[in-house]
């Protein structure tokens, strides 16, 4: 259990509304360098500890994510719920630059949404990207081996001629998760959400003025007005996750290409909002 904040020699009584920043591409692997990645093991401990000061009256979350992965999304909601149920405190989520795709998932899990005018919301959509390399290894006289056991251990391989039917599974998949997306936004936004579902659930991204007429959030304000206003009195905290051992000592994957390839991915999955 956290403890109190302390001015001087005098133990502070006021409220807390803790906060939690979200920052980062949605992804399994954190990388060591970049701007850093959020996932269930990256986040619980600030989310455990937020949700555990006393004289709690909310939890705050700054969102600035264009997405990621849906299983990872999904992990990090659902715990920021659980949280907010065993505390019984609101959790107000405040998109910075970008709440999307996944971003916008992780919003879902408060309370109360809140944008500023040119934040980036929405994007309730799936999307799967790769490059496709055929011709490529035989062009340099490279033979590629391949041996299976199954005969779909090997969709969509990037160095062999797109098939229907391989394409057609992986809008199936996609279909799926869009689902379970769209069901999560319906659930937690409820008769909150204005406008036609073909335009809502379509993967198109709106400013926070008309993520706004359209439900996606609840208000248009910064974190400190919003919470000036709602809080006068509280004393404002900010929880960091902590850093595995290995992070704080400039250790992490062994290989200089997976730091490459992360960040290649990382900044991809920015430019996509034109950040």
């Amino acid at each position: 259990m956290a403890k109190l904040p302390v001015v001087g020699d005098r133990m502070d009584r006021r409220p807390v509304v803790a906060v939690v920043k979200l920052h980062g591409v949605i992804s399994p692997a954190s990388p060591p360098i970049g701007r850093g990645a959020i996932n269930l093991g990256s986040v619980d401990s600030a989310l455990t500890r937020a949700f555990h000061h006393d004289r709690l009256s909310a939890v705050a979350i700054a969102i600035n994510s264009p997405g990621g992965a849906a299983t990872q999304s999904a992990m990090v909601a659902e715990r920021i719920r659980g949280l907010a149920g065993e505390a019984n405190v609101p959790v107000l989520a405040f998109c910075e630059d970008v709440a999307a795709s996944g971003g916008y998932w992780l919003a879902c899990a408060a309370d109360e949404i809140y944008a500023h005018a040119t934040s980036i919301v929405g994007s309730i959509g799936v999307v799967s990207a790769g490059f496709g390399m055929a011709g490529l290894l035989e062009r340099f006289g490279v033979e590629r081996r391949v041996h299976t056991a199954g005969t779909r251990k090997m969709r969509l391989d990037p160095f062999r001629p797109e098939l229907a039917e391989d394409v057609e599974w992986l809008e199936g998949l996609q279909g799926e998760l869009h689902e379970q997306f769209v069901a999560w936004v319906r659930d937690r936004r409820g008769d909150r959400l204005i406008g036609n579902a073909d335009d809502l659930y379509s993967g198109e991204v709106w400013t926070g003025p008309k993520a706004l007429q359209l439900g996606l959030i609840d208000g248009l304000g910064t974190m400190r007005g919003v919470i000036g206003r709602r809080y006068p009195d509280a004393h404002v905290i900010t929880v960091e996750p902590r850093r595995p051992v290995l992070a704080r000592l400039g250790i992490g994957p062994s290989s200089l290409a997976e730091h490459l390839v992360q960040l290649l991915e990382q900044r991809a999955t920015w430019s996509r909002f034109g950040l």
